[in-house]
Formats: structure tokens, C-alpha cells, sequence
């Protein structure tokens, strides 16, 4: 199985004599080496890192990361007014020493680790070596490489403000990031450090409990002069640098020729305006999935954004963090900026949507107990058992033990969906919600998620755009895969079954209505003036039919929001024009309907199938289509998503509608997730829910029309009085 949380590319950079540290246009990466060399490049959730070119001979030393201790003579100066009361001979002797730990700091390090050279960059480098944390040092994991590597680029590259890192508990983010604090901290300049958490009571915490002790166990050449109290509570203050020590400086110096730092850490109280006018260099944001209303991460977010910034010129970077709450407890914000952080999804201006670069490491790469002595995550066990790192014996891996814990929860969803949201090994994992909270079965719906989630997409679902032939319109629509496209299928029809549409009296109609149906959530307006705005969607099912291809399957979906209103109706035309099936739509919204209509193609256009023709009003009869507001219509809408679900989604384990060991075929998760969080109060937010579930709506349209009223036949057999000699009819 494949565990990969990087790649390893196959880019091969031309060779130079000095890169610049920094985003390269020219070949796309992010080079983090601080030496001008260049040599892997790797692939982290699609951002391209290269790292420096590994030397070619590594100082001796354990085959693996072992912290090295200080020298007891260095260990015992505690200040570098201590370091500068020595003579020349005592300084000689060590600013070699010294030296060499500013270089590692500044170009990072690299050890030999199971036989493979290893880098790390200068801030993991302070984080391993320097960093006191609650255990003493910190061990080394090829996860927390990853990270440091990660946001090493993220602090090289111009156009990123930081990451926003999707993670799992207990994987030491807190001390990390106050580490990386403290280093950056000593050696900025007139600069401002902020932290921020889910409350300001955790905020202190960190910063008391975390930050300030790291401070203070810096060796001397690394700690400035600090004002105020050893141990604040509230700031901590650098007012004098710590000066890099050299040969040429090795002389005493006189603390009135030191110039001050002037360079501060705080933390402030949570609210959506912290830090609102402040010209940050670094921010912290801790458990930021868990901001509970009246709170907002996206709204903070917005106006901290501000404070890393100078116009166009970013000036500060931010480390963003957190496992993720229920949607409904702060976790759904976090969600929405951890999705508008994703390197592959840029603006013109080369930026993502938040201006963060998006990180997510699964719980197999960072799970105590299951690491071995060089830091790598045990995910398998070959033979009886292996050792970790700390000595014990394991008889399974970590992903054995996942599934174990997976298993004994799956008769409690609450429980399980917690154990997801703590312990994830997918992003879909780490955003579970509440199944209290779902109208429909989230049990059926996360098992047919996990399942997508083990699927290499690649081969079920393609992503692409429909266009006309030569620019034509009303003649062929043809498919061309595109990783831009909006559209994302998992089957397209044969070729004498594209573009069946029957040509009849000026009019168009579907000829592939035995196949399946389309379902639409449209919108009118071009633009928005708040907000971004609902997006339109689109679904198409079949239903079940004897021709080829699959039977009661969604097949496309569409969710997006194109630059007008009228390329949206366009490519919604070109869908069903190029599948010959007609479309179910929301007629309270009534634009793409007059745009069909207008274009030929209202025969497309399917009325309500709840009521008969007689019942329709005159603008249904004009342009077909289903209201939204009706309480019936709602509930048929519900009830056609529930049944779909408990048919065909997950697995079956009662063997009603299929074997107990087959999953369902719906393999378009990001529909899965609207179902999860439906909410059929408030319907506006989930259009991938709506169009999908007019989708079912059409395809039972038959199933729908069938109150019928039963007459009652009334059957009178005459009946006879034998009395007398003749018998007669009675009356």
C-alpha cells in the first residue's frame, strides 16, 4: 500500500552556478537551499520544494539523529556579557563551535540516517538541537521533516503568507511552532511575534508554558538580552541582539555598544479583530479548527491577513494548525480556509484563495509508539514483531491498529467520527461531523467516503469540459479531459449514443430519456456584491434501463461558478445536449430555463413529476421546472436522498439491496459530503445536495405520479321473492 505523504520528482533543474533561495517562475519550485546548490525536489500536496545538493562527504557521526550535548564549559556561560568578561585563548577555543551551529541554523544540517543522507532545514535543525520541550529533546520523525521542509517554502516563496496545516493530535504542532517562534524571533529586528488559540486562556498557555521556557534554555550565543521578568506572563521582549560570534569579533565588546533588538513576542485574547492594525512578522495560530461562534477563524483570518502585509508585499508569514472540530463547533470555517489553501489552486496573482499554502500529514506518519529508531512511522510489521523507538516490541503496524480502533467504535458514530476528526489518515477523516447533527445515514455515507478515498481517482472519475464542434452551437458537443475542466465524470455513453437529440418542429428533444436524467441547482446573477455566492450544480443519473452503461448511478457532477451566469447555462446546454437526456431544474430561479426554452430546448426541460399537466401553473406549463419552497416538494426531495443512500451508498450490511461485502457506486465525494451535512431547513448552502437529489426526483418521476384516485364500482345483482307460485323481482 501506498503510505506517501511526498514525492520524490523526477525534475531534473539545469545546472547553474548559484540558485537564489526563493520562488523560481522559470521551472516552477520553491528553492529552500540556503548554498546556491540544488538537488532533490520534492512534491508536497502538489508545491515543488528543492532542497540543497546533499555534500559529498558527511561529518562522521551515529547512523541516525542523536542531539548533541553543549560543552560543559560553554554550558556554564549564561549570557554573552559572560562570554565577553573571557580571555582571547577561552574564545579561540570555541568560536569554531560556535560558528558551525550559526550555519546550521541559517543552511540547515544534514546526517547520515539508516545509511541515507538526510536534511533537515535550519529551523527543524534549532527545534531538534536546541528545543526543550516537555520530555526533553524532541526526536526526530521524517514527518516533522516534511513539515519543516514545507514551511521553509512557504517562507521562501513571495506569494505565500504562511501554511495551514491539517493535522492529527498529538503531533507536537504546539512545541514546533513555538520553537520556530523563539528562533525567529532572536534574530528579527524590530519585528512583532503574535499567538493566537481557540481561547486567550490557551493563548497564555503557550505562551507561558511553551514559548518562554524554550527562550530560556537557548544557549548563551543564541539568547539576547531580554527585558523584563525571566518568566513573563503577558511579552516577552529581546532589547538586545544575540550577535553572531566570529573571528573577527571574538574581542570584548561593552553592553553600550550592543544595539537593541527591539523585537517582541505576545499573545492576545481570541476574537475576530486580534491583532487588527498590528505589523506582524509572525503569527501563530493554534487550534485554529476549534473556534466556536461568536468566533470565526475566517473572519480573524481576514483582518490578520492584513498584518502580514504591505500592499502587494508580504512582510510576515503565518503557522496555522489544528485537528478540526464538528462543522457545526468552528470546524466548518476551518475547513472552508483549509480548502481555499491548496497550492494547485492559484489566482492570476499566483496566490491561493486564502494566501496559505495547505499541509495535511495522516496519522500513520505521526503516531506515538510507532516509530522506529530512525524516525520513520512502523506501518506494517513483516515477521512476528518489530522495535520502536523506544525500545518496546509491536506485533502490528500503526495502520493495523487504526483499523482495529476503527472496528471496535462502528456501533457508535459519534464515538467513530471522533476517533476520525483525532486520529486521521484522509482529509475527509479530519472534517467528519456529528451524526446527530445528519438527516441521512452518515454511517452508509462515511463508508462509501472512505471507500472513494482508497480509489486512485484517476481511473473513476475524469475531470474535463464539453464544447461544440468548430464553435458551432446546436450541432455536436464534444468531451476533451482537462484538469481545469469544471465537469467531473465517471462515465460517458457510446459513441451512437452522444448527442442523441430529435430535431422536431423548430423544436429539441432529448433521445436518450430511457437512459437517465439531469438534475439542476442554477443561480441568475453574474455577480455577487457580498460574499461569494451560491454555485451552481449539476448531476446527471441513469436510471434503470436494458441499454448499455450503468443503472442507477450518478455519473457527472458539476459544482462551480464561472465568471457569468450565461457560460454557466452554456455548459449546463452542452451536458445535456451531449448525453440526449432532459433536466430537472429549480424553476425559482428562472433564467437558465428561458435560456433553454429560448434556444430550442424546452422539450429538455422537465416539469415537476409530482403533479400532472391540468395541475401546473402557466409559467411551469412555459418552462418546466420544480419549485424550492414547497414543504412537499422538500420532502420528496429528502426522501428520494435518503432512499438512494440506504440503496446504494456504503455497504448493505443486512443484504436487503445487494450483497454485505459490496460497496456502493457513488464516487463523487464531495456530493457524499453535502449529504452529510444537508440540512433541509436551510437548503441554500448545499447545491451539490440540491441538484443531486432533483436528479433522483426526475428519474422517479413514474414513481412520483401514482396517486391515482381508485373509483369505486358499484355492482347491483337483483334478487327474487320465491313467495307464491311466480317469482318476482324485488324493488
Amino acid at each position: 500500500m501506498n503510505y506517501g505523504l511526498y514525492e520524490i520528482t523526477d525534475i531534473k533543474l539545469p545546472k547553474r552556478k548559484h540558485w537564489d533561495y526563493g520562488y523560481n517562475q522559470d521551472h516552477d519550485v520553491v528553492v529552500i537551499s540556503r548554498d546556491g546548490t540544488v538537488g532533490e525536489v520534492y512534491d508536497i500536496n502538489g508545491l515543488k520544494v528543492a532542497l540543497p545538493k546533499a555534500p559529498d562527504k558527511l561529518e562522521k557521526g551515529p547512523n541516525k539523529w542523536e542531539p548533541a550535548s553543549m560543552p560543559k564549559e560553554l554550558d556554564k556561560i549564561k549570557s554573552i556579557f559572560e562570554w565577553n568578561r573571557r580571555d582571547n585563548a577561552f574564545k579561540a577555543k570555541w568560536v569554531d563551535y560556535i560558528e558551525r551551529e550559526f550555519d546550521r541554523r541559517d543552511n540547515g544540517h544534514w546526517f547520515m540516517n539508516n545509511g541515507v543522507p538526510t536534511y533537515i532545514t535550519g529551523s527543524h535543525y534549532m527545534y531538534l538541537q536546541w528545543t526543550k520541550i516537555d520530555v526533553g529533546h524532541p526526536d526526530f520523525r521524517e514527518a516533522n521533516r516534511i513539515f519543516y521542509i514545507f514551511w521553509e517554502a512557504c517562507k521562501a516563496d513571495t506569494r505565500s503568507f504562511g501554511m495551514c496545516y491539517l493535522k492529527n493530535r498529538r503531533s507536537g504542532f504546539s512545541f514546533m511552532s513555538s520553537a520556530e517562534m523563539v528562533n525567529q524571533g532572536t534574530i528579527t529586528r524590530d519585528s512583532r511575534f503574535g499567538i493566537l488559540s481557540k481561547t486567550g486562556a490557551d493563548a497564555k498557555k503557550m505562551f507561558t508554558d511553551k514559548v518562554v521556557p524554550i527562550s530560556i534554555n537557548y544557549p548563551f550565543f543564541f539568547k539576547p538580552i531580554q527585558d523584563g521578568m525571566d518568566k513573563p506572563k503577558t511579552e516577552l521582549a529581546y532589547r538586545v541582539p544575540a550577535s553572531k560570534i566570529t573571528r573577527k569579533n571574538i574581542d570584548n565588546r561593552e553592553e553600550e555598544d550592543l544595539e537593541g533588538l527591539d523585537t517582541t513576542i505576545d499573545w492576545r485574547n481570541t476574537d475576530d479583530n486580534s491583532y487588527d492594525g498590528e505589523k506582524m512578522r509572525m503569527l501563530i495560530h493554534d487550534e485554529s479548527g476549534k473556534w466556536e461562534k461568536p468566533n470565526n477563524i475566517l473572519n480573524n483570518w481576514r483582518v490578520t491577513k492584513t498584518c502580514l502585509r504591505l500592499g502587494s508585499k508580504i512582510i510576515g508569514k503565518c503557522m496555522m494548525g489544528s485537528t478540526c472540530n464538528a462543522l457545526d463547533k468552528g470546524g466548518d470555517n476551518f475547513k472552508k480556509l483549509y480548502e481555499d489553501s491548496q497550492p494547485s489552486n492559484r489566482n492570476k496573482n499566483g496566490q491561493t484563495k486564502s494566501g496559505l499554502y495547505g499541509l495535511f500529514i495522516p496519522m500513520e506518519w505521526n503516531f506515538e509508539g510507532y516509530f522506529d529508531e530512525y524516525g520513520w512511522p512502523i506501518f506494517e510489521v513483516e515477521g512476528e514483531e518489530a522495535v520502536n523507538s523506544e525500545g518496546n516490541y509491536v506485533d502490528i503496524g500503526v495502520v493495523e491498529y487504526w483499523n482495529n480502533e476503527v472496528q471496535s467504535l462502528k456501533s457508535d458514530s459519534d464515538a467513530l467520527n471522533e476517533f476520525y476528526r483525532q486520529f486521521p489518515r484522509t482529509e475527509a477523516h479530519a472534517f467528519r461531523d456529528e451524526s446527530k447533527n445528519s438527516l441521512f445515514n452518515l454511517t452508509k455515507i462515511y463508508q462509501q467516503i472512505d471507500y472513494n478515498d482508497t480509489l486512485i481517482k484517476e481511473r473513476v472519475l475524469t475531470r474535463g469540459r464539453f464544447h461544440w464542434r468548430d464553435g458551432k452551437q446546436d450541432t455536436e458537443v464534444i468531451w476533451t479531459p482537462d484538469p481545469s475542466g469544471r465537469f467531473l465524470v465517471s462515465w460517458l455513453p457510446a459513441q451512437h449514443q452522444r448527442n442523441n437529440v430529435i430535431s422536431r418542429n423548430g423544436l429539441k428533444y432529448p433521445g436518450n430519456e430511457h437512459l437517465g436524467s439531469f438534475g439542476c441547482d442554477p443561480y441568475d446573477i453574474s455577480a455577487v456584491t457580498f460574499g461569494r455566492g451560491s454555485a451552481g450544480a449539476l448531476h446527471g443519473m441513469t436510471k434503470f434501463h436494458m441499454d448499455d452503461g450503468p443503472v442507477n448511478t450518478f455519473f457527472l457532477e458539476y459544482v462551480a461558478r464561472p465568471q457569468t451566469a450565461e457560460i454557466f447555462f452554456e455548459e449546463i446546454l452542452m451536458a445535456v445536449h451531449f448525453y440526449g437526456m432532459p433536466i430537472l431544474a429549480e424553476n425559482n430561479k428562472a433564467r437558465l430555463l428561458y435560456y433553454l426554452k429560448e434556444r430550442g430546448y424546452r422539450p429538455f426541460s422537465m416539469n415537476r413529476p409530482d403533479r400532472k399537466l391540468n395541475m401546473l401553473s402557466k409559467t411551469e406549463k412555459e418552462l418546466g421546472g420544480i419549485p424550492n419552497s414547497s414543504e412537499d416538494v422538500k420532502q420528496a426531495h429528502a426522501t428520494s436522498i435518503e432512499a438512494y443512500i440506504e440503496k446504494y451508498v456504503g455497504f448493505d450490511m443486512d443484504g436487503t439491496y445487494r450483497e454485505p461485502d459490496e460497496i456502493g457506486n457513488m464516487y463523487f465525494s464531495r456530493t457524499l459530503q453535502d449529504w452529510a451535512r444537508f440540512d433541509i431547513n436551510n437548503r441554500t448552502k448545499y447545491d451539490a445536495a440540491i441538484s443531486s437529489g432533483l436528479a433522483l426526483m426526475a428519474n422517479q418521476k413514474f414513481i412520483l405520479d401514482t396517486k391515482k384516485e381508485n373509483p369505486k364500482i358499484s355492482i347491483k345483482f337483483p334478487t327474487y321473492s320465491n313467495k307464491g307460485y311466480i317469482s318476482e323481482i324485488r324493488k
